[in-house]
């Protein structure tokens, strides 16, 4: 007898098969809607959780493919929200996507984008560094509480921008709060007109000059700067949205300036590891989106992006790549210079060091030898200093990314900030640093801003305070 098997063909044979695209979806906050595919050989559920604010347009279905509308709406609760729809096959099989919403927090400014304009815009970022020679910091004016004069600056006049000018500097930073008593209106983050538009005419008294001026958002209560721990991934929705907010306000306002005037993203951003460096580039990658979107000239004005603490050397270290562009070879980097700390700028003794009043090895005192920044510790001697130069140089000059170095200064101290014995040695010392930071900035192809608050150029009488600070900055840029 021969026995005859046949093998029959039934469902439970069947290979399951259940494919979800994508499995990662991100919502903007105004509402937003996205789709995802189902492909499967069963029919399907779908679960949803977050009905509160994701539909779904269908949740059954057969077998085959089908393609899943899901509308968010608005998020106006100021945290990015998130939420897992659930595909469940009856054969088996589940998959999950990860749905997130960011937050909408403050309303659009971008309320009337013009078409791109390139008129007297034609300069790329390295052709616009190549226009700029040495820059002055209009320091502890307009970053100042309640407005210019708030630290103690006279108010700013078209006479000193002349001035600032005819001392040697053909480009003016302009640090600059906004929200530090300059909004309105809180909870919409709506910045005072009156503050905008005197911000906008000394924007004006630089640019009807031939004066190149970078304007920032400087320290403003601290929302993005060192010491106030905002650039994190739990705080980098609400710190994204008033980025945005501010920057679609000023953009507009600044729209019709031609390439004189650079927009910087932040001052001294508080990032000092490749994860906290991460969510600053999300704040850099905003400042563009949002600038770029206003449209009109500010389709092709160049943008200043601040390293993390602009320190020369984590910016190099972990600054690798800028955020994306749409418009090509418009983008600077920005870092700061005041190496070594203790003989820059350190107002007191402080229980991890003392105040360097000499700094290189040929100007050491004998006098006060306990004041000397030996050239031993290497942190912050002369070979560390040329090093960071040679670091910043090879990581963005040397292909193509402009730098500035937004501020730099070593200061003399006098009878109200610690006299130094050796007054002669000190003077000197304070001279080379200024010297060689300068040479060092221009020869490696960077422009220097020096940060002032008044104190080498007197901004009533307009004269120069300062004339040994004044040549030993054109002594090095020489």
């Amino acid at each position: 007898m021969t026995i005859i098997f046949f093998a029959s063909c039934k469902k439970d044979d069947v290979t399951p098969e259940l494919t979800v695209t994508p499995l990662e979806i991100s919502l903007n906050g105004e509402g937003d809607t996205s789709e995802f595919s189902i492909v499967t050989n069963d029919s399907w559920t779908i679960q949803n959780a977050a009905d509160a604010w994701l539909q779904v347009s269908q949740v059954t279905g057969n077998s085959g493919s089908a393609s899943i509308q899901i509308i968010a709406s608005k998020n106006a609760t100021g945290n990015r929200r998130s939420t897992v729809v659930v595909v469940d096959s009856n054969n088996g099989q589940r998959r999950r996507i990860n749905v997130s919403q960011s937050p909408t927090i403050y309303p659009s400014y971008n309320t009337s984008p013009k078409a791109p304009d390139a008129t007297g815009m034609s300069s790329n970022a390295v052709e616009l560094a190549a226009k700029m020679k040495l820059g002055w910091n209009i320091g502890n004016t307009f970053e100042a509480p309640g407005g210019e004069t708030g630290w103690g600056s006279p108010v700013i006049t078209e006479d000193y921008v002349k001035f600032v000018k005819a001392s040697g500097f053909n480009a003016i930073r302009i640090p600059c709060a906004w929200d530090w008593h300059h909004v309105d209106v809180d909870s919409t983050a709506h910045i005072d007109q009156n503050w905008m538009n005197r911000v906008k005419e000394v924007v004006g008294y630089c640019v009807s000059n031939d004066i190149y001026v970078l304007l920032n958002i400087h320290w403003d209560g601290g929302w993005l700067e060192k010491g106030i721990k905002n650039i994190t991934p739990v705080k980098q929705d609400s710190i994204d949205a008033k980025q945005r907010a501010f920057w679609e306000q000023i953009a507009t306002a600044m729209r019709d300036f031609d390439e004189h005037l650079m927009f910087a993203s932040a001052n001294e951003p508080d990032a000092g590891n490749a994860a906290e460096t991460k969510v600053l580039a999300q704040f850099h990658q905003t400042f563009i989106d949002a600038v770029r979107s206003t449209g009109g000239k500010n389709s092709y004005r160049v943008l200043v992006l601040q390293g993390p603490g602009t320190n020369m050397v984590l910016t190099p270290q972990l600054m690798s790549t800028l955020p994306k562009d749409p418009t090509p070879n418009r983008l600077m980097v920005e870092v700061h210079n005041y190496t070594p700390s203790q003989f820059c700028i350190m107002p007191e003794d402080a229980d991890w060091g003392k105040m360097a009043y000499y700094w290189g090895k040929d100007y050491q005192s004998s006098i006060e030898p306990d004041r000397n920044f030996l050239e031993t510790w290497e942190w912050g001697n002369e070979a560390a200093l040329l090093s960071h130069f040679k670091m910043v140089k090879e990581a963005f000059v040397d292909k193509g990314i402009p730098v500035l170095i937004g501020e730099y200064g070593a200061y003399r101290r006098d009878g109200s900030n610690h006299e130094p014995k050796d007054l002669v040695t000190h003077n000197n010392s304070v001279d080379y640093w200024i010297t060689l930071s300068t040479k060092q900035a221009r020869q490696n192809g960077m422009i220097p801003f020096w940060w002032d608050i008044g104190v080498a150029l007197d901004r009533t009488n307009l004269t120069v305070k300062d004339r040994r600070t004044i040549d030993a900055i054109h002594a090095g840029a020489k």
